[in-house]
């Protein structure tokens, strides 16, 4: 992977470090704007479960869109129906792990969304896989192709710290979130936000 691009070591994690950070703010950021407009633009959601605006499901699904396409970048129709039914895929199995058998949270439903056509069990719909799809196209031919001329420019190495440095605060608020609050009782960005009166979707215990 990224052979033709010529990167060495640093090069490649910076990559794959800016693209965690890309794609979990994408995602906090479409999620945040559509939740406003599924409001009847009255009222904004903070939405994931850490202090940072990030979702750790668009950095998966980056990964995964990554993954299955590099090979055949060379055809844009089967980039974005790959993205579309793989991502599609994640989310499905993500939801109703998450919430169809452990019960634990439900992050989204669209159920209760607009323009949740083909909407399968609340867990994903046309809507959802569209927007997948034309995001495994920007991811593969603007994002990629940006952060590999960011990588090889005469800032290489500026670029390598800023990666690293930006990708370990966003997993690092990713572990606390999902681990300290339950071993040590430690307070929950979501229950943090909440307590300063900021409203959240969808996110049952």
């Amino acid at each position: 992977m990224f052979k033709e691009y010529k990167l060495n070591k640093k090069q490649i994690i910076s990559v794959i470090s800016l693209i965690i950070v890309i794609s979990g703010v994408f995602g906090w950021l479409y999620e945040f704007i559509f939740y406003y407009f599924n409001s009847g633009m009255k009222t904004f959601y903070m939405r994931g479960g850490n202090f940072l605006p990030w979702i750790n499901i668009y950095a998966y699904g980056a990964f995964l869109i990554l993954f299955l396409t590099y090979k055949r970048k060379k055809h844009p129709l089967q980039v974005f129906l790959i993205s579309m039914v793989s991502t599609g895929i994640l989310e499905y199995i993500s939801g109703y792990i998450l919430y169809g058998k452990l019960h634990w949270i439900k992050c989204w439903d669209y159920n209760q969304e607009i323009l949740n056509f083909g909407n399968i069990d609340g867990y994903v719909c046309l809507r959802s896989v569209l927007i997948f799809g034309l995001s495994g196209l920007l991811l593969m031919y603007v994002i990629i192709p940006m952060l590999v001329k960011l990588v090889k420019s005469k800032y290489k190495n500026i670029v390598f710290i800023v990666s690293i440095v930006l990708c370990s605060i966003f997993l690092i608020d990713e572990v606390y979130n999902l681990i300290f609050p339950s071993l040590f009782g430690l307070p929950k960005a979501t229950g943090i936000y909440k307590d300063l009166g900021l409203k959240y979707l969808y996110f049952k215990y």
